[in-house]
């Protein structure tokens, strides 16, 4: 076959659409069709796209790519069915309702009416398919669009249904469990699809709230770090990590000392004594609030400090109150601080977590909601 010169100013928009043509005019893709027909098949379930939105240049690559396996199964001789499918299903489609309407919760979409709200979804799924069909084409994807299934229709529905019967008499389901990302908004669970969507995950911003836990008997505060505050009303301890050197610091603008992990010090700061986390096991503070009960009764004789709490390492059993042990400082302490736990503590000195960075602790400063091990 010859070939023409080659034209020194390469349109390749109108190259692409010569091609095309030609293809057309020979019904190219049906001759590929009739010759491989009754030949072993080889079947490629594509996972099919959703048209209620605009199609960009990011599903070309990806209808491309899988375009190369059907392709390459047929150059082998084997028939490859080309049947085009559009997901009528998801989040996606809902969302894209929702902004339309003006809706943000589930509480608006059932006061709008389910029953409307899915029929909104129906006329949506189908709103570009032209756009696809023709971005299809000119990718050069062969794909049965004509004959294209909905996932929505009751015969894709049944066959869904029928596979599932295949795998249980099969024995091929189990029941198992698995922690699932949760959308409070939509009130579902989230598929792996639907986490990769824009916006799902994000990074937000707290707030790093310091308060002071008065500690029974001393002129000392622990100074405690948290995100959630409001987890301060139902406070049943401070935790400690046995091995972490905690210091005691002189306030710089006077009033009582404070206690903290020693690397969370700023420099400059004037150090009193040093001491690690397991001499601080069964010290008594007065909890920040007091108007809810412990355990229903504050007077059992285990915290004679008028309900007060105390300090424990961080277990399975942390929430259990430990005996009373003498206040701040007992009697046996050294100029360290270095007393012995009370030897009938049912807290254990297992190592606690790693203390949050510098840069994320420091007053004033916030800390990332998705840095659980700050906490």
């Amino acid at each position: 076959m010859a070939f023409g010169p080659v034209d020194s100013q390469l349109d390749l928009v109108a190259l692409e659409q010569r091609v095309l043509a030609r293809w057309r005019e020979s019904s190219l893709s049906e001759q590929v069709k009739e010759l491989r027909k009754g030949a072993a098949p080889w079947i490629f379930y594509e996972g099919p796209p959703t048209a209620n939105g605009k199609p960009g240049l990011h599903h070309v690559w990806a209808r491309v790519f899988k375009d190369l396996f059907p392709r390459f199964q047929t150059m082998r001789g084997r028939d490859v069915p080309r049947k085009g499918g559009w997901d009528c299903h998801g989040l996606p489609v809902e969302i894209e309702v929702e902004k339309e309407l003006g809706l943000t919760n589930k509480h608006q979409i059932e006061a709008f009416g389910i029953a409307e709200f899915n029929e909104r979804c129906r006329q949506s799924v189908a709103r570009y398919v032209q756009d696809w069909e023709a971005l299809t084409e000119r990718a050069g994807v062969w794909i049965d669009t004509d004959d294209a299934y909905r996932t929505l229709d009751n015969t894709y529905v049944e066959s869904v249904w029928w596979l599932v019967r295949q795998l249980w008499d099969k024995g091929l389901l189990y029941e198992g469990h698995r922690v699932s990302p949760y959308c409070p908004r939509c009130g579902t669970a989230l598929s792996s699809h639907e986490l990769g969507q824009p916006g799902v995950y994000r990074d937000v911003v707290d707030p790093a709230a310091y308060v002071r836990f008065p500690v029974v008997g001393g002129e000392v505060d622990l100074l405690v770090w948290t995100t959630t505050p409001w987890t301060l009303i139902s406070n049943v301890a401070a935790a400690v990590g046995p091995d972490i050197e905690y210091v005691r610091v002189r306030a710089p603008e006077g009033g009582r000392d404070m206690v903290m992990a020693a690397t969370r010090v700023a420099e400059g700061a004037n150090v009193i004594e040093r001491f690690f986390g397991r001499d601080l096991i069964g010290v008594h503070y007065q909890r920040p609030y007091d108007f809810l009960p412990l355990d229903g009764d504050s007077s059992d004789g285990d915290s004679p400090d008028g309900g007060a709490l105390r300090v424990v390492v961080p277990t399975s059993s942390a929430r259990k109150r430990a005996p009373a042990s003498s206040t701040w400082p007992p009697p046996s302490a050294t100029t360290t601080w270095r007393w012995p736990a009370p030897k009938a503590c049912r807290c254990s000195t297992r190592s606690a977590p790693t203390a949050p960075s510098t840069s994320a602790s420091r007053p004033g400063r916030v800390v990332r909601s998705r840095t659980p091990t700050d906490k």
